[in-house]
């Protein structure tokens, strides 16, 4: 139960770290945001931009303590709530509104999840037994997925390169979620010198700042219904079968996944809603930093 609280407080963090980032970030015209310092370094003169990185800290203090109390088969499937909460806020962040379809898809997505975890009941498993040959698979894969995504979204345009970038990231998301995993077990076991001696405390060092700034270009490639998606779902999917694959973690099979899927398939249908919202992209016009009386025709045309 605190895993589970917590990991729906990170999803929170996770949500409000979103939506004020989205809105520095539509501030910022791509094409004039330069190389990855002066793009931060821009961003970083902003209140709300400030503000997220706040929220992401508390998210990421509240994922970490539900990693080091639960399995991660369990704690990420419940950050993809991060969505519902983000288009909650971004309501009033953006000055929209939700309608009954939008609603219905934010029930619906909460009702799958549920459906989901207690189907599969996820347990067990240990990242300190994982077998060497296993991590080196499958940060591999892991990461190998995440560069294809990059490329494709560097590659597209408008909603594309925000859907693909997202995805880049959520699947990033979900392999710094594993290290950390890895990472709080090398603490439970030897304290710090065991994170200190843990590999996958380094690579995480470097792999955390570049998703980080990955997710600042997904956040400005595109409206953050282009993004958010990707971004959400991507990550439960990839860091549940790093669980189960690698640290060993068990979860019903049988008739129970018939169950499970189902549930995953109200999550991605719940989704699909939310994403097509026509409301919810002319909401993301009036808070990208463009005011109501930039939105007026020039003086001319209105003569």
């Amino acid at each position: 139960m605190l895993s589970i609280v917590l990991a729906v407080l990170a999803s929170i963090g996770n949500a409000v770290a979103s939506v004020l980032q989205r809105r520095a970030a539509a501030a910022l015209p791509e094409d004039q945001s330069g190389g990855p310092i002066t793009m931060l370094w821009r961003l970083a003169h902003r209140r709300d931009w400030i503000g997220g990185i706040a929220a992401i800290i508390v998210g990421f203090l509240c994922q970490a303590a539900a990693l080091a109390t639960g399995p991660i088969a369990l704690v990420q499937p419940i950050l993809v709530l991060e969505l519902a909460f983000a288009l909650i806020l971004a309501q009033v962040v953006f000055r929209s509104r939700l309608h009954r379809r939008e609603w219905g898809a934010v029930i619906g997505m909460s009702a799958g999840l549920a459906v989901l975890l207690y189907a599969l009941q996820p347990g067990g498993g240990d990242p300190a037994r994982a077998a060497a040959g296993a991590w080196v698979l499958g940060i591999g894969v892991t990461f190998a997925v995440s560069a294809i995504f990059a490329v494709i979204g560097y590659r597209s345009t408008a909603s594309r390169r925000a859907a693909f970038l997202g995805l880049a990231t959520g699947v990033g998301f979900a392999l710094t979620a594993v290290l950390l995993t890895s990472i709080s077990a090398a603490y439970s076991t030897s304290g710090w010198s065991g994170v200190a001696g843990s590999p996958q405390t380094y690579l995480l060092i470097v792999l955390g700042p570049a998703y980080f700034f990955l997710l600042q270009k997904s956040l400005q490639a595109g409206s953050l219904v282009a993004a958010q998606p990707a971004l959400t779902l991507s990550n439960p999917v990839v860091a549940m079968a790093f669980g189960v694959v690698v640290f060993g973690e068990r979860v019903r099979t049988g008739g129970w996944l018939v169950l499970a899927v189902a549930g995953a398939l109200v999550i991605a249908a719940s989704t699909a809603v939310l994403a097509r919202s026509p409301l919810l992209h002319s909401g993301e016009a009036s808070a990208s930093g463009i005011g109501r009386r930039d939105r007026r025709p020039p003086r001319d045309e209105r003569q």
